[in-house]
């Protein structure tokens, strides 16, 4: 069967005969199922489809239409969550097709593959129900695409040289779509190819008004691209008298939208400079504006300075420029100074002057620019240069590097980012063939932030790869200097190899600015203004002349950071080394940031805990570099200051095998240190181990060092961690260290208490109004605190406590208000258990769509911290879900997938516990009882050992549910009531426990006196 939606819904036979489909309903229908042939569309979907906000009132309406549709000679397959559209040939999938593949194709065959496609519209996208709502992002969707893909055939068209006849056509689409700028430029260089430039211009002049009209926007670069280069072939013989501009070797990456930005500059202020490091980019970017200025001004003329070596010859590099040597104009313009002659010669002329590398000469350019600028009314300058000519009314522009690609970008990804673009470019043209790929991508990617995107960099990088694969090219980047020596032979001597470059700048500097710039470099991810004066011994003026300089760069931020490039940073920490000031940096360094760690690390269990953990985060790479260094170097006091004052900061922020790497390489260390720190030492090793849903075997160990280091410790952290230490201990050992704590004057020191009380409550005590008493305490002294972490974890056991009790609605509020706080601080795997357990609540309530949301948005936040644990709970929680609609295939599948995520360690047993609950819970909905009973007894083991109340109550429901299918509703009965008593009452946050109350509420019960042992009489 055929179908076509791309126009008025056409239906035909595999003979090509029509189909008659009468009745709007049963289109919409076919229209809903069409869009995703071969793929189940949920009921639900189909019902909004075809009912829109007025579903029908009986249950069977969609099976009905159905029916009808089957009758019309339809062939639908029924699933238990909807229906299927199978071996259909739909005119949109096709024409997706089509497109997807020309975009990888060469050009003569991408212009067969879009005419192709676009050929497939008989007129406007799904025209039958083009008013429903539920179809209204597919018609976008398709529109775009259909529009994208006139243009991509247009493109390709013109560059094979057969875009005359295009015009018609595209003319059309520009009237529908006025602002559409690709399809205005591919109309132009069409009418410029029908020999029609006055009109093509017109259509530049038309969109760009309608831009300004509708969007206050300025055409866009590739716009502007094709009107330049319109006016260049048509008045080409002028424009070569009015420059001395050379036309460029290579082609120009990532920079476009920069042209039209620095022509703007230029036409709002006469003087206009391009600052930068060295192979920034800047000569190129001034020589392309300067091409883009042509068709806007009389004259572009390029003065290159940097031959000279004395700032009076700077006025004579301007006249050779302009060709006015003495010998060849006799008369006036021969008279006079250099200056004068220029000045003369620029006197009336709308032209730019485009003054390059002005820094070695800073003082003659700048005064040859205010003097010209002066004298010259119509004359604008675009100078470049490494610091600020300083002139009054200048205009500054940074060139920054290239855009970079994450570090684990796809090759997609990677080729969005200018840096990769470039690389691949120059790459190509000396190792043909040479693909950014999945092969190559991460040594790409290695290589462009190695070097930090900088252009000259970038091609200095690539045309090693005539001698080197690019995997040989990454892994020598820490060699940098020796490595990218070849560079083009008619390049200045300055721009053939990287040391040159930076060598360049380091010899412009004076001797105290050189002794800053190489101190700067023991810092990591840049410093604050008070570190750099403090670590390195210089001041503000030092610091503002290396950013006027452009070697290091001073951030926007409310406390201005300032930062090197890594090149930069790798020349200076070379010339640290040659001043052999290399370990005392480092000393002064690692100094600094223990005491700065140790200050702030109080305020991250207070209310300035969003304000310290930024500040943590922004010095995050020197924490973590002078941990490093300490521990290299054997100094354990350092190292355990730096890794403690910070474990807290790691912990909230999901850095925990970072931290718990570090800490425990600072306690290995041999060295004499204070008691209470290596009792920290040993009590954040332990904690970090028991966060997550890891086995606590190796934390039970360091935690008993901690006790043993820390008796009689003020510490109010240390003293918040000992109870997590004490739980085994007998009943009067942990009230007597609970009631200390809760009697402490911190009142985050008793909320962390109340917690852990809250957690005794419930499993030595058995007073659940108690447990839920501490929790609402806890709430609230987090609460006043300030303290987001401690808040989301009292919510979380609020949660479940109310949940248990069927108060669904309040339950998932408190894992809302959860969420909230806890994504103040960016604590993504908190916030994704936060949301699975929602998800199972939304569920329990009725909403599908809000569990579904929930589960989304959990899995969104999953990309930024895939931990395996973490990612192991949300496949457990999809797993149950996915049991509770009926996909037991589904739910299989995510359970597998979570016990393969935790393959590699070891999963916490209480964890193991609960996937093999589920897996049961499968097993026995299967008909598989031997398999389920086998998992059950699994789980109770390891419920019973770790001594969670409810846990083994999950369990002892679970083990309900078995003794029912095997024919035991009284032991089911006594099982249900012993958890409720362990529970305190019915857990009613659990849909698998439903059906087992309703089964036995006929059956007596009585009190077990062991219901482990009846557990496993029912596994037996």
């Amino acid at each position: 069967m055929r179908i076509g939606l791309l126009g008025p819904l056409e239906v035909r036979n595999d003979d090509g005969a029509a189909v008659e489909i009468t009745g709007a309903r049963l289109r919409t229908l076919l229209s809903a199922l069409a869009l995703e042939p071969g793929r189940v569309v949920s009921a639900g979907r189909l019902v909004d489809a075809v009912w829109g906000t007025r579903p029908p009132a009986t249950a069977n309406a969609l099976q009905a239409l159905v029916s009808r549709l089957r009758r019309a000679g339809t062939r639908l397959d029924s699933t238990p969550s909807g229906y299927r559209l199978p071996e259909a040939t739909v005119d949109a999938a096709r024409f997706e097709e089509l497109v997807t593949a020309a975009r990888t194709a060469p050009d003569e065959e991408r212009v067969v593959l879009l005419r192709e496609a676009l050929n497939l519209w008989r007129g406007p996208a799904l025209g039958d129900v083009s008013d429903a709502q539920f179809f209204q992002g597919h018609i976008v969707r398709l529109n775009e695409l259909r529009l994208s893909a006139t243009e991509e055939y247009a493109e390709a068209v013109l560059r094979l040289g057969h875009g005359a006849d295009l015009a018609e056509e595209l003319s059309k689409q520009l009237a529908e779509h006025p602002l559409r700028e690709r399809l205005a430029a591919a109309l132009m260089l069409s009418l410029q190819a029908a020999g029609r430039p006055a009109e093509a211009l017109q259509v530049f002049a038309r969109t760009r008004m309608a831009l300004a009209d509708e969007l206050g926007a300025d055409p866009a670069p590739e716009l502007s691209a094709a009107h330049t280069k319109i006016l260049r072939e048509t008045v080409a013989d002028e424009d070569e008298a009015r420059t001395n501009l050379r036309a460029g070797l290579t082609s120009f990456v990532g920079r476009n939208t920069e042209i039209t930005r620095v022509a703007k500059l230029i036409g709002e202020y006469r003087l206009t400079t391009l600052t930068g490091p060295g192979g920034a980019g800047k000569t190129r970017l001034a020589t392309e504006t300067g091409r883009h200025l042509l068709s806007e001004r009389n004259g572009v003329w390029f003065v290159e300075l940097a031959p000279l070596t004395d700032g009076a010859d700077v006025p004579q590099a301007v006249l050779d420029a302009l060709g006015l040597r003495e010998q060849m104009y006799p008369g006036t313009l021969a008279s006079g100074t250099p200056r004068e002659r220029a000045t003369r010669a620029l006197r009336d002329r709308d032209a730019v002057l485009v003054l390059d590398n002005c820094e070695h000469v800073i003082e003659a350019a700048a005064e040859l620019a205010d003097h010209l600028l002066g004298e010259c009314p119509r004359l604008r300058i675009l100078a470049t240069s490494r610091e600020p000519l300083a002139v009054t009314g200048e205009a500054l522009w940074p060139v920054e590097p290239l855009t970079l690609p994450a570090e684990n970008a796809t090759p997609v990804e990677a080729m969005s980012c200018a840096s990769v673009r470039l690389l691949a470019d120059r790459a190509a043209a000396v190792r043909p063939g040479f693909t950014v790929d999945e092969s190559t991508v991460d040594d790409v990617v290695r290589i462009c932030r190695a070097l930090d995107g900088m252009p000259l960099a970038v091609e200095l990088a690539a045309a090693r790869l005539r001698s080197l694969t690019v995997s040989q090219l990454a892994a020598r980047l820490d060699d940098r200097f020796r490595l990218l020596t070849a560079g083009s032979r008619t390049a200045l001597p300055r721009h053939r190899t990287l040391r040159a470059v930076v060598d360049w700048s380091w010899d412009l500097l004076e001797p105290d600015e050189r002794q800053l710039l190489r101190r700067l470099s023991v810092f990591s991810g840049g410093a604050t203004a008070e570190a750099a004066e403090a670590v390195c011994g210089g001041t503000s003026e030092l610091l503002s002349a290396l950013v006027d300089k452009s070697l290091i760069a001073i951030s926007g931020d409310a406390e201005p950071r300032y930062r090197m490039l890594e090149t930069i940073k790798a020349y200076g920490l070379e010339q640290l080394a040659v001043a052999d000031e290399r370990e005392e940096l480092r000393q002064a360094h690692a100094e600094w940031f223990a005491r700065f760690a140790e200050t702030g690390d109080k305020y991250l269990r207070r209310a300035e805990q969003i304000e310290w953990l930024a500040r943590f985060a922004a010095e995050h790479g020197n924490l973590i570099s002078a941990a490093r260094g300490a521990i290299a170097a054997g100094e354990a006091t350092t190292a355990l200051r730096l890794a403690t004052s910070c474990a807290w900061f790691w912990m909230l922020t999901g850095h925990k095998t970072e931290a718990q790497e570090l800490i425990e390489a600072a306690l290995a260390l041999s060295g004499e240190v204070d008691r209470e720190l290596r009792a920290m030492g040993y009590a954040m090793a332990a904690l970090l181990l028991t966060i997550g849903m890891t086995s606590e075997t190796s934390a039970d160990a360091l935690g008993r060092k901690a006790l043993e280091l820390s008796r009689d410790s003020k510490n109010s952290l240390l003293r918040s961690i000992i109870p997590v230490f004490t739980q085994t201990a007998d009943s009067g050992t942990i009230k007597s260290t609970l009631d200390e704590l809760l009697a402490d004057e911190n009142p985050w020191l008793r909320a962390h208490a109340r917690l852990h009380r809250a957690r005794t409550q419930l499993n030595l005590w058995h007073a659940p109004a108690a447990q839920e008493a501490d929790i609402r305490e806890a709430v609230r002294l987090f609460r006043l605190c300030g303290e987001r972490w401690g808040t989301s974890l009292a919510l979380n056991s609020l949660a479940d406590v109310v949940g248990r009790r069927g108060e669904l609605e309040e339950a998932v509020s408190c894992y809302e208000e959860s969420i909230q706080v806890v994504s103040e601080i960016g604590s993504a795997e908190d916030v994704r258990f936060a949301r699975g357990r929602q998800a199972h609540l939304f569920w329990q309530l009725g909403d599908e769509a809000a569990a579904s949301a929930a589960v989304t948005a959990a899995e969104r936040d999953a990309r930024s911290v895939p931990f395996p644990d973490s990612l192991a709970f949300l496949a457990q929680t999809k797993a149950d879900l996915a049991r509770w609609r009926g996909d037991l295939a589904e739910a299989r599948l995510e359970l597998n997938h979570a016990e393969a995520l935790l393959s590699e360690s070891e999963p916490h047993p209480l964890f193991r516990a609960m996937i093999q609950h589920s897996h049961a819970y499968l097993d026995a909905q299967t008909g598989d009882l031997p398999a389920a009973r086998d998992r059950r007894r699994e789980a109770l083991a390891l419920a019973a050992e770790a001594g969670e109340v409810l846990y083994l109550a999950i369990i002892l429901l679970g083990i309900a549910d078995h003794a029912l299918r095997v024919n035991r509703p009284v032991a089911a009965a006594d099982l249900l009531a012993a958890a409720h008593r362990l529970l305190g009452g019915p857990h009613l946050a659990l849909p698998d426990v439903t059906a087992v109350e309703a089964a036995v509420q006929a059956e007596p019960s009585g009190t077990v006196d062991d219901p482990i042992a009846l557990a496993y009489d029912v596994l037996s």
